[in-house]
């Protein structure tokens, strides 16, 4: 595997299956359409309703977060509080998973979706098989000091078990957490979640390269022409977050981003077919 690697080179051929049709695309796009958290502009965030979205609207990938609970088992959910995305209190690190299956995780956004469960890492893993590539992101704020360590190799124990490996990227704004992921398995994809309370460097490659990862994750506050220009020069690919209009996704896809994490992968898609039809419309009237 090269040290570089886009997140298009991570993507199936083929999207869709059995409770998700998937927008039909020809062919596999250099650029990458990162569904964050799914399609959650649609669907609530991080459960199974918005990751079979996202496979529907032809996002390339889906965008989780992993935390893991009392019990030391590994579930996708963003915050560190369970409060603003479901009907209970308190911290995901105080529940078994047991009790969190009990909670509702959908109401919250619409009605029709009351009863929508936390999912575990593996169910979404297991839907998303020859399907969509996934990019895992670990939580490490929202984890017991206790039991951090262990959640690097549980998510790498869970995506060895499905058979996902050549098809996952791992993400993190710790770079502890990028550090004991690499030397937990010398060749899976890392992702550099910026944070600038993290790093002294000064150039974003020198952030990659001193932690031997693959791809560079900024927000799209941060990302600058010098910041662009040094990472095109080390050949590091670059995916900024997270871009929902698309007047900023035609900025960005023209600036040379590598990909884009957007809650709407369906306009982001349409984004890239309209750009796409026009450069080859161009190209006939050069002929």
């Amino acid at each position: 595997m090269k040290m570089f690697q886009p997140y298009h080179l991570f993507k199936y051929n083929t999207r869709g299956g059995e409770g998700c049709e998937a927008h039909n695309v020809s062919t596999v796009s250099p650029f990458t359409v990162i569904a964050h958290r799914g399609a959650s502009a649609y669907y609530p965030e991080n459960t199974i309703a918005s990751f079979k979205g996202a496979i529907a609207m032809g996002a390339d990938m889906v965008e989780l977060d992993v935390q893991m609970t009392l019990d030391g088992e590994v579930v996708v959910f963003h915050d560190e509080e369970i409060k603003r995305c479901t009907n209970g209190r308190g911290r995901i690190a105080d529940y078994a998973l047991a009790n969190l299956k009990k909670l509702d995780a959908g109401s919250w956004f619409d009605e029709k979706f009351r009863g929508a469960e936390i999912p575990m890492l593996a169910d979404v893993l297991s839907l998303c098989k020859d399907r969509i590539a996934v990019n895992i992101e670990i939580k490490t704020e929202a984890v017991k000091e206790e039991i951090m360590g262990g959640i690097e190799e549980k998510c790498l124990q869970i995506v060895n078990k499905i058979g996902m490996r050549e098809h996952v990227v791992y993400s993190s704004f710790s770079p502890l957490v990028l550090r004991h992921l690499r030397q937990l398995d010398s060749k899976t994809p890392i992702a550099v979640l910026f944070e600038k309370k993290y790093y002294d460097a000064k150039l974003p490659s020198e952030i990659v390269i001193s932690l031997k990862g693959n791809t560079f994750n900024c927000s799209r506050r941060e990302l600058n022409r010098t910041w662009l220009a040094d990472l095109k020069q080390h050949g590091i690919p670059v995916n900024v977050y997270t871009v929902n209009d698309e007047k900023s996704m035609k900025r960005f896809y023209a600036q040379g981003v590598d990909g884009i994490f957007t809650n709407r992968p369906d306009i982001l898609r349409k984004v890239l077919d309209d750009l796409q039809q026009g450069l080859k419309i161009v190209a006939g009237n050069e002929k």
